[in-house]
């Protein structure tokens, strides 16, 4: 089983699912290999596709939660927030910055959990 979670909520994806397209938002990536046996990792933004029963991952980013440095990740959602709130509203800039927020959040929450 795959578990994520995508623009609308999350999903479990298992044998025989649906054909399916979702664009990913970051979040704690589960890989299910048995009833004890779940790979875990951080992912960024990206998209999900089902087809024929297997599941395509894409994602801009994807990282082991051991991996992660949470004083840096930290340093880098304080630089994200100041980016975005001096960026004109509605910019591209602004825009970036809120991504790089929500993905900053995410990795630091499923650091947490390691």
């Amino acid at each position: 089983m795959l578990s994520t979670r995508t623009a609308t909520g999350s999903i479990g994806v298992l044998a025989n699912h649906a054909p399916l397209m979702a664009i990913l938002d970051p979040a704690e990536l589960r890989l299910y290999e048995s009833e004890t046996g779940i790979v875990r990792f951080a992912q960024g933004e990206g998209y999900l596709q089902v087809v024929n029963n297997s599941a395509l991952v894409l994602v801009d980013d994807a990282q082991e939660p051991g991996s992660l440095d949470t004083s840096d990740l930290e340093t880098k959602l304080s630089e994200a927030e100041k980016a975005a709130e001096g960026a004109e509203e509605g910019s591209e800039e602004r825009a970036r910055g809120e991504r790089d927020v929500r993905r900053y959040k995410a990795f630091i929450e499923v650091a947490g959990k390691s």
